[in-house]
C-alpha cells in the first residue's frame, strides 16, 4: 500500500496498490459499486498501478471525484473534469475524453430492527447509518404481530424475530437477544432479563428485583460478578442467517448510578472504567457494549455472508 487517500467530504477512501494492474471499487461490505464509468478509470490510471476504491453510503459522482484527486496526486499531472450528462476529461487545456454517464445515487439500503425498543434501536442506529443504511423498527410497521420469545437460548429467540418478520415483510431484519447474566444467580436473569420481575414489567421493576435477590451478597463484590450477553442475528430472504455473539463483563451495583441507557444499564458496572453502562455516553457506550462486540463481529463475516 502506498498512500491511504479520502473523499473531501464523503466517508470515501482510496489506496494505490504497487505493480497491479487491478482497479477495485467496493464499498464497505465487499460489495461490487455500480459504476457505469471503468473505462475511464482504465484509461487515465497509470498501467504500472492499481487502484482499490472503499465507499460507504457512496454515490458514482463521489467515486469519480475522489479517483480523479488520486490520479493528480499519482500522475502529477493537473487533470480536470466536468460531470452533467457528459463526462468530460481535460488537460492543460484540451479535451482528452467525453463519456456520456448517468449519474444517479445508489438506493439506500434499509436495515429493519427487530425491536419496538427506541433506546435499542438508538444504539443500532448509531453503529448502522455511518455504514450507509437506513434504519427502521417495529414501530414502522405497526400492523406486525409480537413474536413470542419461547426459545430457551439467546440464540433461539433472536432467530425467532429475525426470520418470522424478514419473511413477513420481504426486509432484511437483524433481531438480537440480549441479556444480564449474574454468576453468582447461575446466569439468571438471562433470557428472561426484560421480565425478570414478570410480564410487562418495567426497568425500573427488573432492578429493584435484581437488587433483592443479591442483597446478601452487597459485601461481597467478587459474587457481583455478571455480563451482559448478545446474540445477533441476521436473517433475508433465500439466505441462511448470520449468527454472531458479544459479551461486556462487569458487575453489579448495590445502588443504581446515572441516567442514560436503559434496562440494567444503571445498575451495570463496566468492568474496565468502574462506570455504570448508565453513567457512560452513548458512543463511550457503543465501543465497549455486548452489541458493539456483536457488532464488530458481525462486520467480520457479513461480506461473505453478503456473497452467499
Amino acid at each position: 500500500m502506498k498512500k491511504l487517500y479520502k473523499h473531501q467530504t464523503t466517508d470515501i477512501f482510496a489506496y494505490v496498490l504497487e505493480e497491479q494492474r487491478a482497479l477495485v471499487i467496493e464499498n464497505i461490505f465487499g460489495e461490487q459499486l455500480e459504476i457505469p464509468l471503468y473505462s475511464v478509470f482504465f484509461k487515465y490510471f497509470p498501467a504500472e498501478k492499481g487502484l482499490k476504491i472503499v465507499a460507504v453510503d457512496e454515490t458514482p459522482a463521489d467515486v469519480i471525484d475522489l479517483f480523479f484527486q488520486v490520479l493528480r496526486d499519482v500522475t502529477g499531472l493537473a487533470y480536470q473534469y466536468s460531470i452533467g450528462q457528459v463526462l468530460t476529461v481535460e488537460l492543460e487545456g484540451q479535451v482528452l475524453h467525453t463519456e456520456t454517464v448517468s449519474l444517479q445515487s445508489k438506493t439506500r439500503k434499509t436495515l429493519l430492527i427487530a425491536t419496538r425498543n427506541e433506546g435499542k434501536t438508538r444504539e443500532f442506529k448509531a453503529m448502522f447509518s455511518q455504514l450507509g443504511y437506513d434504519i427502521k423498527n417495529l414501530n414502522d410497521f405497526p400492523e406486525l404481530p409480537e413474536v413470542a420469545e419461547t426459545g430457551m437460548t439467546f440464540e433461539e429467540n433472536a432467530r425467532l424475530k429475525a426470520e418470522t418478520i424478514s419473511e413477513l415483510t420481504g426486509e432484511m431484519v437483524l433481531a438480537d437477544d440480549s441479556g444480564l447474566m449474574v454468576d453468582v444467580l447461575g446466569g439468571l436473569p438471562g433470557v428472561w432479563s426484560a421480565r425478570f420481575a414478570g410480564e410487562h414489567a418495567t426497568d425500573a421493576a427488573n432492578n429493584a428485583k435484581l437488587l433483592h435477590e443479591l442483597a446478601s451478597t452487597a459485601v461481597s463484590p467478587e459474587k457481583r460478578k455478571a455480563k451482559f450477553h448478545t446474540t445477533l442475528v441476521v436473517a433475508a430472504p433465500g439466505k441462511s442467517s448470520l449468527v454472531v455473539e458479544g459479551e461486556w463483563p462487569g458487575s453489579i451495583a448495590t445502588i443504581p448510578r446515572g441516567d442514560d441507557g436503559f434496562g440494567y444499564d444503571p445498575l451495570f458496572v463496566d468492568e474496565e472504567t468502574g462506570r455504570t453502562a448508565a453513567q457512560m455516553t452513548l458512543e463511550q457506550k457503543n465501543k465497549v457494549s455486548h452489541r458493539a462486540r456483536a457488532l464488530q463481529n458481525l462486520l467480520k463475516e457479513w461480506p461473505e455472508w453478503l456473497r452467499q
